[in-house]
């Protein structure tokens, strides 16, 4: 679901809620999934210190539209197995979307609550936002279960 105020998504996959959890936290496997099959997150531009304060950075290569998003943020929740909440932004300034992920138990592994949220992006852009976790989300699912 989308609107003006974020996107909110769930996705189940089936590995535990320290796996998908680790998944957020490990830099290697972050840059694994986190731009979708189609795009590139070189793992030496992955820097995730996940600790309330801490920060993380990310580079994505998305290809000849936009060259490359810098992606940076701080965490301000960190419950593992069971939650991330984080700042997201690839633009100068202070205004950051906020990301919250709560990660269940389930008898298929684990369900991920995920929303974008801070309304600083158009109804066309969360669509856009949405589309790209859900990519990543997939990609995500494919590398647990190898």
């Amino acid at each position: 679901m989308t609107d003006s105020t974020g996107a909110t998504l769930t996705h189940t996959f089936g590995a535990s809620p320290d796996a998908v959890f680790d998944a957020w936290t490990t830099p290697a496997l972050f840059a694994t999934w986190f731009g979708g099959s189609a795009n590139e997150v070189p793992t030496d531009s992955v820097t995730l210190d996940a600790r309330p304060g801490g920060t993380w950075t990310a580079t994505m290569i998305v290809g000849d539209e936009v060259p490359e998003f810098h992606w940076r943020g701080e965490y301000i929740e960190v419950q593992r197995p069971n939650r991330l909440v984080l700042t997201m932004t690839d633009e100068p300034g202070d205004e950051r979307e906020r990301l919250t992920a709560d990660f269940l138990a389930v008898d298929a592994g684990t369900e991920v609550r995920f929303s974008q949220t801070g309304g600083n992006l158009t109804d066309e852009q969360y669509e856009y936002a949405a589309a790209g976790w859900r990519a990543a989300f997939e990609t995500l699912d494919s590398l647990l279960g190898e």
